[in-house]
Order: structure tokens, then sequence, then C-alpha cells
């Protein structure tokens, strides 16, 4: 046998795996969990952390003040050092919309050590706490919240128990790129942090996701949020960890009505999502890049060469082996797809997108080893990991 068909054979070997064996990350039905409505509703603080926002708060802020909740609930939007009118606008938005009330508030330049957004969710929570809420609901500024949702997180809350329960918020999908890049963001993610294993009593596996992010106020104390992660590069990630190390019980599934409409139109934009915190995950490793980038390309990049290749000459079994592994692959992104409401035909060119998204965590290495710093909404910061997650 050849060097080719043995690669070709570990590479399908790989897809058998992660079809069977790595939590059916590829399945997209880990929706909100059976919930029954409380006989009294809990009150709620919604924190909203917000640095230069103006373009897509009026998509998504009159959602939160609009949210049909039984109980006590108010919002938070923190204006952090915004330079274009984030704050002014969003009070204009609560006087033209009305509901729930809301506070706008400016924390100030982070201290040393703290990310922007911590320090504007840091702010936000501080705030919340005189009102004595028993949950916080976290969630992004490009978030726009169908008007049940935070009725619903609450309710799947006390119902199951959960200490965080966060929705995987739907992201746009428009632009070319977007398609081309979007679902597998949500689907890469899925296989890094299965959902049912996050959501499993016991399972080290924890993740959130950063746009919603429903959080019991006890348990937010008890696990030193955000203070004990205010270092993260990827926040939503590390509250999970720190939730679940202070022995909490998370779940994070996908949304039906939760919906970011922050644009990404070009491939730049989506590139700068991506490697912002790509070598991050990876705790800024040599080791654990070159391991990534092997996996990627033994994973994603073999089988379509292994057709090519084998039908030009290579051999049969390597083309037949390889179209195996290429039909497993785009077979798993068909779910996502379909969530994503985009069509089929694009589930093929999965090895296209991996490859840039190999290029992206490759850039992001290069970015960290250059010093040039971090940047997040025109915030440079030292420390070359210091940069929030956008979730």
């Amino acid at each position: 046998m050849s060097a080719l068909l043995w690669i070709t054979v570990a590479s399908l070997a790989a897809w058998c795996w992660l079809l069977l064996c790595q939590g059916f990350f590829w399945r997209t039905d880990i929706r909100l969990p059976p919930r029954r409505e409380p006989d009294a509703w809990p009150s709620v603080c919604v924190v909203v952390p917000a640095r230069d926002e103006a373009a897509v708060l009026p998509a998504s802020l009159p959602s939160l003040l609009a949210q049909d909740y039984p109980g006590r609930a108010e919002v938070f939007v923190v204006d952090d050092g915004s330079t274009d009118g984030t704050g002014a606008l969003a009070r204009e938005l609560s006087r033209r919309h009305g509901g729930l009330p809301l506070t706008v508030s400016a924390p100030g330049e982070p201290p040393a050590g703290w990310t922007g957004k911590l320090w504007a969710v840091r702010h936000g929570i501080g705030l919340a706490r005189a009102r004595d809420p028993e949950y916080l609901l976290l969630t992004d500024a490009d978030i726009a919240h169908a008007p049940d949702s935070l009725r619903t997180l609450v309710a799947a809350a006390r119902a199951g128990g959960f200490d965080v329960v966060s929705q995987m918020a739907r992201l746009r999908v428009e632009s070319v790129w977007e398609r081309l890049v979007v679902p597998a963001f949500v689907y890469f993610f899925a296989q890094l942090y299965p959902f049912r294993w996050i959501g499993r009593k016991g399972s080290r596996t924890a993740a959130a996701a950063g746009g919603c992010v429903l959080l019991r106020t006890g348990m937010a104390e008890k696990a030193r949020i955000p203070d004990g992660i205010r270092h993260a590069v990827i926040d939503d990630v590390a509250l999970a960890r720190a939730v679940k190390g202070a022995g909490g019980h998370v779940w994070l599934g996908l949304a039906d009505r939760v919906d970011s409409v922050r644009p990404y139109p070009r491939l730049h934009d989506l590139w700068q999502m991506v490697s912002r915190s790509a070598y991050a995950q990876l705790r800024h490793n040599p080791l654990l890049l070159l391991g990534t980038v092997a996996g990627l390309a033994l994973v994603y990049l073999v089988p379509p060469a292994a057709v090519v290749v084998g039908a030009a000459g290579a051999g049969a079994a390597t083309a037949v082996l390889g179209a195996l592994a290429w039909s497993v692959m785009a077979g798993t992104y068909v779910p996502m797809l379909r969530y994503y409401r985009q069509p089929l035909w694009l589930a093929p060119l999965l090895p296209l997108t991996a490859s840039l998204y190999l290029l992206m965590t490759v850039d992001s290495a290069v970015q960290h080893y250059r010093g040039r710093g971090a940047a997040w909404k025109g915030r440079t910061y030292a420390r070359p990991d210091a940069v929030p997650d956008e979730g």
C-alpha cells in the first residue's frame, strides 16, 4: 500500500470516529430543554456591553426592551468608551420604544489585566446587584431576541436546575462569504465542544455562547465571574469552565429565535473574527498549533486530494476511500446547512472552508509572535492575548 493510501485510510477512520464518537456534534437538535413556567418568576437583570455599536443597536436593543417577561426585569447597557454615540442612541431607543427599564452607564477605561468587554460586564453586574436579581442575562449588543426569549431561558433554567443556559445565536448569513464561512464556524465550534457533552453532569466539556448567557447570580459570585476570568480571550468558554469548576450545571444549544444582526460582508471581516482568538484557543502553544494544522489537513484536506490524485493514477482504492471520507464529511455538514437554510451543494465545499480556517489559525499565531498586540473595537491591548470574544 502506498503512503497516500494509508493516509487516506487514516482520514476515513478519523471521520468514522467523529461521526459516531464525538458527541454526535453534527446534529442540530439540541435546542432549549423541556421547560415549565415557574409559579413565581425570578427577577432578572440584562447586561449589554457595547462599544461603538450604533450601527446594530436599532435592530437589537428594542427586542430586549420589548421582552414579554412576567417577572421584574431591567436592562443595563454599558457604554464601553464608544465614539459613535452608542450611549445616547440607547437612551433614544428607550424613549422611542418604551418597554423594560433601561440604564445606560460608562465604566471608564479598563485597568491593566482586564479586557474591555469583561470590564464592561463587571461594571454592569455591579449595577445589577443593587437590584438583587436571581439571574443575569449577559447578551451582546448585536443580538436580537424574540419577545419570549427571556421567559423561555428562565423557564428552562428553573426546570432543569441549570446555573447557565446559553444559546448559540443564529449568525447572519447573507453575503457570499458569510454563506461559505459562518455555518462552518458553528459546525467547528460544536465539533470542539459537543453540546450533548456540555449539558451532561460530570462532563468536563464546558462552553457557552457569549451572545446569550443566562447566569444564576449566586453562581456568578461563587465562580468569581467576571473577576476570575478577566484575562480570558474566549470569555464565554472561560465563563462556562469557571461555572463547571465551581460545581455548576451548564447547558448550551442552538437558538431558534435569537439572532445576531452583525454583518460580516467581506472575507476580511470574518478573517478578523476568527484569527483574533484562534491561537489563544490553542493556549499559544506551537506544538498544539502544529498538531491542529496536521489534524485539519488529515481530516478535511486529504479526502478531496485523495480523490483527485487517485483518479489521476494513484489508484482506484485511494480515490474510493477518499470519496467515502469526503461523503461522510459532507453528510455531517448537511444538518448545519439546513439549520442556516443554506443550499446543500455547499456541503462538498467544506474542505475549502476548512483550508481558510487553517490559514486563519496560522495567521493568528503569526500575529501573536509579531507582538503587534490584539485589537478590539479600536482598542489595542499590550498583551497579545488580551482581547474578548464577541461570541
